[in-house]
């Protein structure tokens, strides 16, 4: 069964549930920073992070820079945001929460 993109009104709605993620239009996408005390404690939350995107076989795309994790979501099969993006930055903000 295919991915499908979420429409508008819940692209609106997922973006109201994920107040701290922001929206980039560009890349139809949400991202979010986390900034940690060092870079032991941002790399033990990618580790976090990586067990959750492997289990919903659902992989970010990030970077790492010292003490900050910056995530972006989107689902390149349909081009744009889904259930699974939305889904794995619930996920990710449990771990942080």
């Amino acid at each position: 069964m295919p991915i499908e993109a979420l429409s508008d009104a819940e692209r609106a709605d997922a973006l109201d549930v994920l107040a701290d993620w922001d929206y980039d239009e560009a890349r139809d996408a949400v991202t979010r920073r986390f900034v940690f005390i060092d870079f032991s404690e941002a790399f033990a939350f990618m580790t976090r992070v990586a067990l959750l995107a492997e289990k919903a076989d659902h992989h970010p795309e990030w970077s790492n820079v010292w003490n900050r994790v910056d995530i972006l979501l989107t689902t390149h099969e349909c081009g744009g945001l889904s259930a699974r993006d939305l889904a794995l930055a619930q996920a990710i903000d449990a771990l942080v929460d």
